[in-house]
Protein backbone atom coordinates (compact mmCIF):
# COMPACT_ATOMS: atom_id res chain seq x y z
CA UNK A 1 0.00 0.00 0.00
CA UNK A 2 1.33 3.43 -0.91
CA UNK A 3 1.43 5.88 1.98
CA UNK A 4 2.18 9.05 0.02
CA UNK A 5 3.65 10.31 -3.23
CA UNK A 6 5.42 13.51 -4.23
CA UNK A 7 6.04 15.26 -7.52
CA UNK A 8 8.34 18.09 -8.48
CA UNK A 9 6.90 21.34 -9.80
CA UNK A 10 8.65 24.25 -11.47
CA UNK A 11 6.46 27.07 -10.07
CA UNK A 12 5.58 26.17 -6.49
CA UNK A 13 3.10 29.01 -5.88
CA UNK A 14 1.20 28.41 -9.14
CA UNK A 15 1.07 24.66 -8.60
CA UNK A 16 -0.02 25.02 -4.99
CA UNK A 17 -2.88 27.29 -6.09
CA UNK A 18 -3.83 24.86 -8.88
CA UNK A 19 -3.90 21.81 -6.62
CA UNK A 20 -5.84 23.60 -3.87
CA UNK A 21 -8.66 24.23 -6.32
CA UNK A 22 -8.41 21.09 -8.45
CA UNK A 23 -8.38 18.62 -5.55
CA UNK A 24 -11.09 20.29 -3.45
CA UNK A 25 -13.95 18.29 -5.06
CA UNK A 26 -12.20 15.08 -3.97
CA UNK A 27 -12.14 16.26 -0.35
CA UNK A 28 -8.45 17.13 -0.49
CA UNK A 29 -7.12 20.13 1.41
CA UNK A 30 -3.72 21.72 1.81
CA UNK A 31 -2.77 20.15 5.15
CA UNK A 32 0.92 20.78 5.61
CA UNK A 33 3.68 23.03 4.29
CA UNK A 34 7.41 22.69 4.77
CA UNK A 35 9.69 25.66 3.98
CA UNK A 36 12.76 25.21 1.80
CA UNK A 37 14.99 25.73 4.84
CA UNK A 38 13.74 22.45 6.29
CA UNK A 39 13.63 20.34 3.11
CA UNK A 40 17.18 20.94 1.95
CA UNK A 41 15.71 21.92 -1.43
CA UNK A 42 12.55 23.74 -2.39
CA UNK A 43 9.38 24.25 -0.39
CA UNK A 44 6.87 21.40 -0.12
CA UNK A 45 3.10 21.22 0.31
CA UNK A 46 1.10 18.18 1.38
CA UNK A 47 -2.50 17.68 0.29
CA UNK A 48 -4.94 15.05 1.50
CA UNK A 49 -8.24 14.21 3.03
CA UNK A 50 -7.86 15.31 6.67
CA UNK A 51 -6.04 14.48 8.77
CA UNK A 52 -3.24 13.04 6.58
CA UNK A 53 -1.47 14.44 3.53
CA UNK A 54 -0.79 11.76 0.93
CA UNK A 55 -0.07 13.86 -2.17
CA UNK A 56 2.90 16.23 -2.03
CA UNK A 57 4.36 18.80 -4.38
CA UNK A 58 7.91 20.05 -4.10
CA UNK A 59 9.16 23.28 -5.60
CA UNK A 60 12.29 23.63 -7.65
CA UNK A 61 12.24 21.36 -10.68
CA UNK A 62 9.45 19.49 -12.39
CA UNK A 63 9.77 15.77 -13.05
CA UNK A 64 10.99 15.09 -16.58
CA UNK A 65 9.22 13.49 -18.24
CA UNK A 66 5.94 14.53 -16.59
CA UNK A 67 4.25 11.80 -14.56
CA UNK A 68 0.73 10.42 -14.15
CA UNK A 69 -1.05 10.45 -10.79
CA UNK A 70 -4.54 8.99 -10.36
CA UNK A 71 -6.61 9.83 -7.28
CA UNK A 72 -9.65 7.80 -6.29
CA UNK A 73 -13.02 9.51 -6.30
CA UNK A 74 -15.98 8.23 -4.29
CA UNK A 75 -18.46 8.91 -7.09
CA UNK A 76 -18.74 9.80 -10.73
CA UNK A 77 -20.07 13.19 -9.67
CA UNK A 78 -16.78 13.80 -7.84
CA UNK A 79 -14.87 12.95 -11.03
CA UNK A 80 -16.98 15.46 -12.96
CA UNK A 81 -16.50 18.13 -10.27
CA UNK A 82 -12.73 17.51 -10.18
CA UNK A 83 -12.51 17.93 -13.95
CA UNK A 84 -14.42 21.23 -13.92
CA UNK A 85 -12.45 22.56 -10.93
CA UNK A 86 -9.10 21.60 -12.46
CA UNK A 87 -9.94 23.30 -15.75
CA UNK A 88 -11.16 26.40 -13.91
CA UNK A 89 -7.87 26.42 -11.96
CA UNK A 90 -5.86 26.56 -15.20
CA UNK A 91 -5.44 22.89 -16.03
CA UNK A 92 -5.64 21.59 -19.58
CA UNK A 93 -8.02 18.90 -20.79
CA UNK A 94 -6.39 15.51 -21.31
CA UNK A 95 -9.57 13.40 -21.34
CA UNK A 96 -13.07 14.48 -20.38
CA UNK A 97 -15.02 12.56 -17.74
CA UNK A 98 -16.40 9.30 -19.00
CA UNK A 99 -16.33 5.54 -18.94
CA UNK A 100 -13.12 3.83 -19.97
CA UNK A 101 -14.43 0.27 -20.58
CA UNK A 102 -11.08 -0.76 -22.02
CA UNK A 103 -9.83 -0.70 -18.39
CA UNK A 104 -12.94 -2.31 -16.86
CA UNK A 105 -16.72 -1.81 -17.20
CA UNK A 106 -17.09 0.68 -14.31
CA UNK A 107 -13.88 2.69 -14.82
CA UNK A 108 -15.03 6.32 -14.88
CA UNK A 109 -12.22 8.84 -15.09
CA UNK A 110 -11.15 12.30 -16.14
CA UNK A 111 -7.68 13.56 -17.00
CA UNK A 112 -6.20 17.05 -16.69
CA UNK A 113 -2.68 18.34 -17.28
CA UNK A 114 -1.34 20.48 -14.43
CA UNK A 115 0.90 23.57 -14.94
CA UNK A 116 3.94 21.28 -15.49
CA UNK A 117 2.00 18.94 -17.81
CA UNK A 118 1.76 16.18 -15.20
CA UNK A 119 -1.27 14.03 -16.05
CA UNK A 120 -3.65 14.24 -13.08
CA UNK A 121 -6.59 11.84 -13.04
CA UNK A 122 -9.62 11.35 -10.84
CA UNK A 123 -11.18 7.89 -11.14
CA UNK A 124 -14.23 6.16 -9.72
CA UNK A 125 -14.56 2.37 -9.93
CA UNK A 126 -18.14 2.19 -8.68
CA UNK A 127 -21.17 1.53 -10.90
CA UNK A 128 -23.42 4.48 -11.71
Amino acid sequence: MIDHIGIGVSDFAASKAFYRKALQPLGYELLFEVPAELTGGGPAAGFGVPPKPDFWIGGGHSNVPPIHVALRAASRAQVDAFYQAALAAGGHDNGAPGLRPEYHPNYYGAFVLDPDRHNLEAVCHEPA
